[in-house]
């Protein structure tokens, strides 16, 4: 009996810590119409934050547990996510598939400005931008433009104290979403891969929001149009990461004040 009780939690134990090891995925990217390999698709594990990119022969490999899902995007082509498989983990590689897309240029309209040679007259059909300009953690220290920064907290205070305000929706309601910004910001391969792009489409997968929303979560942070248009995912990730931490240092004060 004794032997048994020990053989059951040896058994045990050992599934444990298997359970415990750090398990990867491999694989290789090819195009679907023609199954070329396909070099420099993004990679990411939605579960545990982190990203990889495929190598010149279209293969990858990633950290990854049983039932995490792998997103795949690639510019020109339509992006999937697969879910990971314990036999995936076991008998090794996979072959994924990715499929061509038909791009669509939007249009670009350009404001014609009508110049007459006078410089008092021409000066005033400038656009003056009178948004402020600040630091953005990872990127170059000459700033990116920002909107003014008490008004930027009074509108997260407002966020705290209107429960219909838009942030407290999306700040409030969304913790675990919102925690993993942090994460985004300490994997290097995601802020290199976040860097290159403007799509906004890894940040919505991550966030677990739409494009609409997310562009207007920086609105609601005082960001100006101009900067919503023109900056790149990293700088977007970087600006909702601070308004959010200015949102849990007025939540929690807001909380106290109730005490």
């Amino acid at each position: 009996m004794i032997k048994r009780f020990f053989l059951l939690i040896l058994v045990l134990t050992t599934t444990l810590v298997y359970s415990q090891e750090d398990t990867s995925v491999k694989g290789v990217v090819v195009n679907a119409s023609g199954g070329t390999p396909m070099e420099s698709v993004n990679i990411v594990n939605l579960n545990q934050v982190i990203g990889t990119t495929t190598n010149d022969e279209g293969e990858f490999e990633l950290k990854a547990q049983a039932n995490d899902t792998l997103h795949f995007s690639y510019l020109g082509f339509k992006s999937i996510r697969v879910r990971v498989t314990n036999d995936w983990i076991k008998y090794g590689a996979s072959t994924i598939e990715l499929t061509e897309l038909a791009l669509a240029l939007e249009e670009v309209v350009i404001n014609e400005f009508k110049l007459t040679g006078v410089l008092e007259v021409d000066i005033l059909q400038v656009p003056i931008n009178t948004n402020y300009r600040y630091s953005i953690s990872g990127l170059p220290t000459t700033g990116y433009e920002a909107g003014n920064r008490s008004n930027s907290v009074s509108k997260v205070l407002g966020a705290i104290f209107n429960p219909a305000d838009f942030l407290y929706k999306m700040f409030g309601r969304k913790p675990n979403e919102m925690k993993k910004l942090k994460q985004m910001k300490q994997d290097d391969e995601i802020r290199n891969l976040l860097a290159s792009r403007f799509d906004r489409e890894m940040l919505t997968v991550l966030l677990q929001v739409d494009r609409v929303d997310l562009d207007e979560i920086v609105r609601q942070c005082n960001y100006s149009a101009s900067f919503i248009q023109t900056a790149n995912d990293l700088q977007i990730l970087d600006a909702i990461s601070e308004c959010y931490e200015e949102y849990k240092v007025l939540s929690r004060s807001r909380n106290k004040g109730r005490l």
